[in-house]
């Protein structure tokens, strides 16, 4: 299976919080994560990663190797998130997502059906 992660922006805690339990509530089975951490590091990033439920089937070590890779290639992208999140303040997180490729496709598309 081959995954995707993505930085997505920054986001006020309780804002990502509500929008946690509406996905949780809307379909809990989806294959798509998204993860907020209050430092923009691989380590908080990875350590996110390691705590989404087995339930998902995913391979945890390629998910992990997704994110490195992504670190690795994108350092423009993070040192622009880490200045972003750094002007926003302490009240706010770092958002990224990450996504088996069915998944997020099935996902996009459910977005289009409802507009």
């Amino acid at each position: 299976m081959k995954y995707t992660f993505e930085i997505l922006g920054v986001s006020p805690v309780l804002y990502f919080f509500n929008h946690q339990q509406e996905i949780i509530q809307k379909d809990p089975s989806i294959g798509v994560e998204y993860l907020g951490t209050p430092k923009c590091t691989l380590d908080a990033f990875l350590e996110s990663v390691e705590v989404v439920p087995p339930k998902r089937g995913w391979d945890l070590e390629e998910v992990l190797n997704t994110v490195v890779d992504f670190w690795v290639n994108n350092s423009e992208n993070i040192q622009y998130w880490n200045k972003r999140l750094k002007d926003a303040g302490r009240e706010n997180l770092l958002v990224a997502r990450v996504a088996d490729f069915n998944s997020l496709k099935a996902e996009f598309e459910s977005l289009f059906g409802e507009i």
